[in-house]
């Protein structure tokens, strides 16, 4: 079954009603696998990081003090959740938040020595745009991540997933998302790709620059 395309507006609706409610409901099932990525950006060299899709800015208190830490987000509800955490928690490593489409960014090429996108590919119109987006902005020799649940080919999660998919729309979630939607065959073959808990619906994905 193919993944409906999810316009920006579309993006930014779903995103305004579950701004309130994010944290405490897909953020708690998410925790495990956005501390094993963002443990994944701090152990890599280079200072500068994006996050694309910050969202709330769950993962923000967990980067290393060393690392500058930009973060952009389509939802201004989302960010002003965010711009509240950096401001609470002091988090004086936090250099920008920006209300900004990740797959047409306002920063320069080669900008960024980390790119990391956590439950954000299956929610932007195109995900290789996105793609394409994290490796103009990282530097050559940088690294991409994502965090990001992926369809199952097969058994008992497989129909589960499917007979979800009608109600994605409304939700800001394609449970239908494969793999092959955001990387090519090549991309496949030299991915790192890490399941992660809980039973293995997200991934850690990660791509050398």
């Amino acid at each position: 079954m193919p993944r409906a395309a999810m316009d920006a507006d579309a993006v930014r609706s779903a995103y305004r009603r579950w701004a309130d409610f994010y944290d405490w409901s897909f953020g708690g099932v998410s925790a495990i696998a956005r501390r094993h990525a963002i443990d994944a950006v701090n152990r890599l060299p280079g200072r500068e990081v994006l996050e694309m899709g910050v969202g709330t800015g769950l993962a923000l208190p967990r980067y290393a003090p060393e690392k500058a830490i930009t973060g952009i987000d389509l939802s201004a509800e989302m960010l002003a959740h965010a711009r509240r955490r950096v401001a609470v928690q002091g988090l004086s490593n936090i250099v920008g938040l920006h209300e900004m489409d990740a797959e047409a960014t306002s920063f320069a090429d080669d900008s960024f020595d980390v790119a990391v996108a956590m439950f954000v590919a299956s929610v932007v119109p195109d995900a290789r745009r996105l793609l394409a987006e994290m490796r103009r902005v990282v530097r050559p020799g940088g690294a991409i991540l994502f965090v990001n649940h992926f369809a199952a080919e097969r058994g008992p999660r497989w129909w589960v997933e499917r007979a979800m998919a009608p109600a994605s729309r409304a939700l800001g979630w394609h449970p239908d998302f494969a793999m092959e939607a955001m990387l090519s065959a090549e991309d496949r073959a030299r991915a790192e790709a890490v399941p992660m808990w809980p039973f293995g619906i997200f991934t850690l994905v990660r791509l050398a620059n």
